[in-house]
């Protein structure tokens, strides 16, 4: 029995550069329910590299910083699926190329660009393929477990997750008008990507917050696809406008007892 009941039906997958983008973890179990899997990537040459992992996939080209490319790519996946079931966000991007800077230093070309890449492209995307869903199509985005927490590294992406958290929301109400496609995000804890590792000072805070989790294990990219496939299936029908925290416990561990003596051992 497939209880997910997601056999046959459509989705489309922003965001994979490799196996350990959260977005290919979550196109190989839809895969693997017999879902038909639709691919998004930024550039010609990602298309060629993600092509080489997923082969005799259909993977289509779109700059999300680009509107009319966005436009286009509903455009031409129309002519290929009548209905999409599904749509993956797992896209972000902060220049990080000058190191890190204290967070009041921030660039506003830095920030705006982030804010459009990671934020503002999921409106976009909502927008131009909104006559292309299913009336009870799933919209799942990629967050971070809590925004409240001023981790330098991640420096202003954080403020900008914060923004894709209440975008969801608006979101959600603004389509519940004409529908009932739903938006939520996975709100997933530190983990090992390709993106991740661009952070500065990444590999210190992996292993900090891997003793933080409750188990003492970090968290896995598929972890947090197993979520987004939840979500993005009807079984998920009575979430709307949330963030499914997934972090393994973290937030609730933050006076773990080992950490605290180490901490303070003079």
């Amino acid at each position: 029995m497939d209880f997910l009941d997601i056999a046959d039906k459509t989705f489309l997958v922003f965001g994979i550069a490799n196996k350990k983008s959260i977005a290919f973890s979550i196109g190989q179990i839809l895969s693997e329910t017999n879902a038909n899997v639709v691919y998004s990537v930024r550039s010609k040459e990602r298309r060629e590299i993600v092509s080489k992992i997923l082969p005799g996939s259909d993977i289509f080209v779109c700059d999300v910083e680009r509107e009319q490319e966005i436009r286009r790519l509903a455009e031409d996946i129309s002519k290929k699926y009548p209905k999409i079931h599904g749509i993956v966000h797992s896209i972000a991007f902060a220049n990080y190329e000058e190191g890190l800077k204290p967070f009041h230093e921030t660039k506003k070309k830095d920030f705006l660009q982030s804010i459009d890449i990671s934020c503002y492209s999921l409106i976009a995307i909502a927008n131009e393929f909104k006559d292309l869903l299913d009336e009870k199509a799933s919209i799942v985005t990629i967050s971070i477990s809590t925004n409240k927490i001023a981790a330098e590294p991640y420096g202003f992406m954080a403020p900008v997750k914060a923004a894709l958290d209440s975008t969801i929301c608006f979101l959600a109400k603004s389509f519940s008008s004409f529908s009932q496609v739903r938006f939520n995000s996975v709100n997933a804890g530190p983990l090992k990507t390709s993106a991740s590792a661009g952070i500065p000072g990444s590999v210190n805070y992996y292993l900090y917050t891997e003793k933080l989790t409750l188990r003492k294990k970090i968290l896995t990219a598929q972890e947090v696809a197993n979520t987004a496939v939840f979500l993005l299936s009807d079984r998920s029908s009575g979430i709307n406008a949330q963030g499914i925290i997934v972090d393994a416990g973290m937030s609730v561990n933050y006076f773990d007892k080992d950490i605290i003596d180490k901490a303070t051992r003079l």
